[in-house]
């Protein structure tokens, strides 16, 4: 898809980065869970806020995401 939207390389190559940025967030907050789960399964505000800031950031680079590909898409597709 983000070679047929893209005009470009550049366009094209941000369009997918966003994605992969996505996915490597992702991963990072995965890690970050599983990491706090396995230091104890009680609760503790520090792991709380570690779990809380890693949804941020994932939830950061889906906005990210869904605003450049908005942007890409209303460019191919506006008169």
């Amino acid at each position: 898809m983000a070679c047929w939207l893209g005009e470009n390389w550049v366009e094209s190559a941000l369009l997918a980065g966003s994605v992969i940025a996505v996915l490597v967030v992702e991963l990072l907050n995965t890690g970050i869970e599983t990491a706090m789960d396995r230091i104890g399964p009680e609760w503790n505000h520090l792991s709380k806020r570690a779990k809380d800031m890693g949804s941020a950031a994932v939830l950061l680079s889906l906005l990210t995401c869904i605003t450049i590909w908005g942007a890409a898409l209303w460019k191919h597709f506006s008169p």
